[in-house]
């Protein structure tokens, strides 16, 4: 989803105010991507980001047959990258286990936090990965406001990147990888991935940022197993866009539905599904002051919010809230 003025407008594939860069080697053909340094990788406090690009072709059969590009960020301390990556430093083996899990981002329609890139780096032993949207505009799950018409090839997209690309590139642990969606991100998060395949991610966890709808398949069983034990945290605001005040409350249902189907009492579906919308701020300022320092402010506290902290957020309070009994009320225009 977008509000307009939140993110930026792309012409010919690029995202204006992004010059291309003449530094050498990434590990593909694409240097627009910002912050490119010596090697075409990015250096920022010890850290350094591989960019690149994959054609995962026969992977999504389903897609013209061709297969999808998708354009990722991987961040993490020099020593975790693979030898194949080409990162200075890095001598992993691929597919090798390493001791840190991921981060994976998608970001808002048109792009902003994946060139933002709010979760760089290694936080709470999670290395940062933002995933950009394959579809021409942007747009995770393709289509446009809630009608995602591309969402099912989108989620096996990251899927089949988590556990087949992104190997290639460093070692971490598969078995701890959390997601965070902002707006269109999570729409196709809540929409179409967890549905089909957080079975795949049992007991960690998925952030939805400003935006969530109901599932939009059929629940496997393998993630009605793993929604026993996997974190699902909601964070709106009360200036919300319309479409998305319907939307979020339906996922929530939808989700608690699910759980209380597997057999979950009340307690434990508040420990695991939570939900808030204190800020009184329009669509992702969570700060109550802009888009990207809004979206910074979910990220920089995720281990309070997600990976069993007390759930504080500077300025916001305690979000977890769990979502039994609990129907977000919104105040305020359409913060578009």
């Amino acid at each position: 989803m977008s509000s307009g003025t939140d993110t930026p407008e792309l012409k010919g594939g690029k995202p204006s105010g992004c010059s291309e860069q003449s530094a050498t080697g990434y590990h593909s053909s694409q240097r627009w991507l910002r912050d490119t340094g010596h090697d075409g990788n990015s250096k920022v406090s010890g850290f350094f980001s591989a960019n690149a690009l994959e054609v995962m072709k026969g992977a999504l059969s389903d897609v013209e047959n061709s297969g999808l590009k998708i354009r990722f960020r991987i961040s993490g301390p020099a020593g975790e990258f693979t030898t194949a990556s080409k990162v200075p430093g890095g001598g992993k083996t691929t597919g090798a286990q390493g001791k840190l899990g991921l981060h994976v981002l998608l970001h808002g329609d048109s792009g902003q936090s994946f060139f933002q890139m709010p979760n760089q780096g290694v936080k709470n032993n999670l290395a940062g990965v933002a995933v950009l949207s394959p579809d021409r505009n942007l747009h995770w799950g393709g289509g446009r406001g809630l009608n995602r018409t591309d969402g099912v090839a989108h989620a096996k997209a990251v899927n089949d990147l988590v556990f087949q690309i992104l190997p290639r590139y460093m070692a971490f642990n598969s078995s701890n990888i959390f997601f965070t969606g902002v707006s269109g991100g999570s729409l196709m998060l809540s929409g179409f991935f967890i549905p089909a395949h957080i079975g795949n991610f049992a007991g960690n966890g998925v952030l939805l940022g400003c935006g969530a709808m109901e599932p939009q398949v059929k629940v496997s069983q393998a993630s009605r197993d793993a929604l026993k034990k996997t974190r699902i945290h909601y964070q709106s605001s009360q200036k919300e866009l319309s479409d998305l005040r319907n939307s979020i409350p339906a996922s929530i249902r939808a989700y608690e539905k699910v759980a209380k189907g597997m057999g979950m009492k009340t307690g434990e579906i508040d420990k695991l599904q939570t939900a808030d919308n204190k800020p009184d701020a329009e669509h992702c300022r969570f700060d109550e002051k802009g888009f990207d320092s809004g979206i910074q402010l979910i990220v920089d506290n995720y281990g309070a919010i997600m990976q069993g902290g007390n759930g504080e957020v500077p300025g916001i309070g305690n979000v977890l809230k769990g979502v039994s009994g609990q129907e977000l009320k919104f105040a305020g225009t359409d913060g578009r």
